[in-house]
This record gives structure tokens, sequence and C-alpha cells, in this order.
């Protein structure tokens, strides 16, 4: 699957081929600067967000935690508006990206996912969907 790369790529295969136009089925952020963090304001990941596609934030790729507590507290308001939006997290460890075409196979497959993994909003709807 194809994944619009936004940064530096990620040190950890997250399982997607990177492009840099469409199309593309997910957007991984592999890297924001303090300044993107705080100003997030990335057309291309709105954009996928409003569309319902995946969108990953590689965590390893995120600034590290300033020792001002004010800017530190900023930062983590702005991580927790990413996550309201949609935005998953991932270290790209052991944890596996379900997204809602893999969903679908799964599911067409009567399997399910594998414990710990982590599922897109709509791939959660999908493998609960019992209709």
């Amino acid at each position: 699957m194809r994944a619009l790369l936004i940064g530096k790529e990620p040190g950890m295969t997250l399982g997607y081929d990177y492009v840099k136009e469409p199309p593309y089925e997910a957007v991984v952020m592999g890297s924001l600067s303090l300044g993107e963090l705080l100003r997030f304001r990335e057309e291309r990941v709105l954009s996928a967000l409003a569309e319902g596609k995946s969108v990953y934030l590689y965590t390893p790729g995120l600034p590290e935690a300033p020792k001002n507590r004010a800017l530190a507290g900023s930062l983590t308001a702005a991580q927790r508006e990413l996550k309201n939006w949609g935005v998953l997290f991932t270290d790209g460890g052991r944890k596996q990206l379900i997204t809602a075409e893999e969903a679908k196979a799964l599911r067409a497959a009567g399997r399910r996912p594998s414990p710990g993994a982590v599922l897109t909003p709509l791939a959660k709807e999908i493998l609960e969907d019992t209709k």
C-alpha cells in the first residue's frame, strides 16, 4: 500500500511504500519539529483526515520534551489535539496498524486482528459491524 510521507522517513518499517504525490491510501508523518507540532496546519494531513484516510504519526520523530514546563504543556496539548482528530500515534514497534482495507480483508476471511493491534476508527467500525 502507498502512503504519503510527511517529514523524514520513519526508522522502522510501517508496511507502506512512501510517495510524495497522490494516489495514496494513508499518510505517515515521520517527523515534526517543535514549531510544526505547535502550529499544526499541514493541509495534506487535514485533507486526508477529512476524507477518512488513515494518518499515522511516528512518535520517535517527535521533538524531545523541552525543559520549559509551559512549552512542554503546550506540546502535550498539541499531541492530544492530533489524537482527537484521529491521528494514530505509533512507534513502529510490535503493534500492528489495521486500516479499513485490512479490516475488510480480515472480516472476509473470518479472522480477528492480532492482540494489541491498533485499529483506525473506520477499521474498528468495520470489524464491529455484525449486520
